[in-house]
C-alpha cells in the first residue's frame, strides 16, 4: 500500500471483504492503515451471515460504528457470497436479505456519515445468467453480453436483466453515491450499460471495474466462474500465450491500455482490480501517460495471494505444504479437506491453503 501510495496516489483504495465476515478484523485493520497512511479507503461490507449474539444485523452495525470511528468513510454495499461450506446464500431471519437492505440501513443509523458505493453488472449478476439450450433463440442485446465456455452458451436474458437494472435503481435511490462495476473485457458491454444506466433513470457515475490480466490460468479461472464475455479474440490472444508468463503480463498492460483508451470518452475514473499485484497495473498508467513515481516491486508478489476459502471452492485446485490437490469440503470456520495429488486426503486450516489461478 505504501509503495502504490508513493507511486501512483490512487483515488481511492478498496479493501475487501471476506464471506460471512470470515476476514472482516483484517479487512477493517488493512483499511484502517490505508486511511492512517494517507489513502482514502473504500471498505468492502456485506451483510452474508453477519450474525452476533443472536442478532442478524449487530456484526453490520458494530463494522460501521468502528470504521466510523477510524476515519474510514467509504463503504462498498454488498450482499456477499455464501459462506464457507455452503454453496448457496442464504439470508439468517431477521437479517439483511440484500445490498439493497444494507444501503437502507446505513442511511437510516448514520445518515450522510459514509459515501456508499454499489455494485453493478452489465452482463447480468452471475446468479442471473444461464445456459442458453438454443442460442438462435437469443436477441441481439443477449447475444451483446453472451459468453461461450466448454462449448455451451451463456447470457443474462433480457427480462432477468430488466429486473437487474431495476434493482439497482432501486439501490441508487435508497442512497448509493456511485457504482462500480463487476470485471468485463468486452468495453462494448459496458458503453451500453451505461446508456441503459441513463434510460432507467441512474444518474450518478458508474465506475468500470478493470480486472488485469496477471496470469493465464487466473484469466480463464475468473472469467468461466463469472460467466464473463471473454471477445475471441482476446481469447485466442491469451491461448497462444499461456505458456509465457512474462508474455501474458506484457499483454495485460497491451490490453488494458486499448480498454482504457476506448473507455475514456464516457468516464472519469477508472478502477483496477489489482489482486494486490502492482506491475501490470503500473504499466497500464505509463502507457496512457499517468506519472508512475517508481517502478514495480515484485520481491513479495509470490506472497501476494488470496488465502484460504476467500477464494477457493469445492472443485478448486489450492497448493498446501504437502502439495496441491483438490479441495473436497469447506467446513464453516474455513478448513478445508484437500484431496492430495499424491492420492491421500488431508484437512487444512484456512491459513494453510491458496487457490492456485
Amino acid at each position: 500500500m505504501e509503495r502504490m501510495k508513493k507511486s501512483i496516489s490512487p483515488l481511492f483504495t478498496d479493501m475487501t471483504w471476506g464471506a460471512g465476515g470470515s476476514t472482516a478484523d483484517l479487512t477493517m485493520d488493512l483499511a484502517t492503515h490505508a486511511h492512517k497512511t494517507g489513502h482514502v479507503s473504500n471498505m468492502h461490507l456485506t451483510c452474508t451471515n453477519m450474525e452476533k449474539e443472536g442478532d442478524p444485523k449487530k456484526a453490520v452495525h458494530e463494522a460501521l460504528e468502528t470504521a466510523k470511528t477510524n476515519g474510514i468513510r467509504n463503504i462498498v454495499a454488498l450482499r456477499g457470497d455464501p459462506p464457507h461450506g455452503e454453496d448457496e446464500w442464504k439470508a439468517a431471519e431477521g437479517g439483511f436479505t440484500c445490498a439493497l437492505d444494507l444501503v437502507e440501513y446505513i442511511r437510516e443509523h448514520f445518515g450522510e456519515t459514509f459515501g456508499i458505493s454499489v455494485a453493478g453488472y452489465p452482463e447480468g449478476h452471475p446468479n442471473a445468467i444461464s445456459e442458453i439450450e438454443d442460442p438462435s433463440t437469443l436477441s441481439e442485446t443477449e447475444k451483446g453480453r453472451s459468453s461461450t465456455f466448454d462449448g455451451k452458451v451463456y447470457t443474462c436474458r433480457d427480462e432477468d436483466y430488466k429486473k437487474e437494472m431495476d434493482y439497482l435503481k432501486k439501490k441508487v435511490d435508497a442512497g448509493a453515491d456511485f457504482i462500480i462495476t463487476q470485471m468485463f473485457f468486452d468495453t462494448k458491454v459496458f458503453a451500453t450499460f451505461v446508456e441503459d444506466c441513463k434510460k432507467w433513470g441512474i444518474n450518478c457515475p458508474v465506475v468500470p471495474g478493470l480486472m488485469c490480466i496477471n496470469a493465464y490460468a487466473g484469466f480463464c479461472k475468473m472469467t468461466k466462474f463469472c460467466k464473463t464475455r471473454v471477445p475471441a479474440d482476446l481469447q485466442a490472444k491469451m491461448d497462444s500465450l499461456k505458456d509465457d508468463p512474462d508474455a501474458v503480463k506484457a499483454f495485460g498492460v497491451e490490453f488494458g491500455i486499448q480498454m482504457c483508451r476506448d473507455l475514456s470518452p464516457i468516464v472519469d475514473v477508472l478502477h483496477f482490480y489489482t489482486l494486490n499485484l502492482e506491475k501490470v497495473t503500473y504499466g497500464i498508467l505509463e502507457g496512457l501517460g499517468y506519472e508512475v513515481k517508481a517502478a514495480a516491486d515484485e520481491a513479495d508478489a509470490a506472497s501476494m495471494v488470496a488465502k484460504g476459502s476467500a477464494w477457493a471452492r469445492v472443485g478448486d485446485t489450492v497448493k498446501t505444504n504437502k502439495g496441491n490437490g483438490v479441495v473436497q469440503e469447506i467446513s464453516k470456520d474455513g478448513s478445508a479437506v484437500v484431496a492430495l495429488d499424491g492420492g491421500e486426503s488431508a484437512t487444512f486450516k484456512k491459513e494453510e491453503y491458496s487457490k492456485v489461478f
